[in-house]
């Protein structure tokens, strides 16, 4: 298992922009590697644009299934959990509405 320290980009993750730029080092990881472990200590904020460019986007590659498989996730206070969930349901609220279409 591969882990990915998310406090090397700051406490506070709160821009789609910072979500851009650490999916670039995070999405290869998550398709290369067996399982990456997605470490959140020392991170106060994950804002939901955050979650929705750096990982709910990756329900536009992978099933929800296939991401659990290949991720885990450490060290999220209450907070930044609640705002990754409503990312991942928000995103696959959306991927369920293009299928149908």
């Amino acid at each position: 298992m591969v882990t990915f320290h998310f406090n090397q980009f700051g406490e506070n993750l709160g821009t789609r922009q910072l979500g851009l730029k650490v999916k670039e080092q995070l999405w290869p990881l998550v398709f290369d590697a067996d399982k990456v472990e997605l470490n959140f200590d020392g991170v106060n904020v994950v804002s939901n644009s955050f979650a929705d460019e750096c990982i709910a986007k990756l329900l536009l590659e992978m099933t929800l299934n296939q991401l659990k498989q290949k991720t885990t996730f450490t060290g999220l206070n209450v907070f930044a959990r609640q705002n990754i969930v409503i990312a991942l349901r928000r995103r696959l609220h959306q991927c369920s509405k293009e299928e149908v279409n």
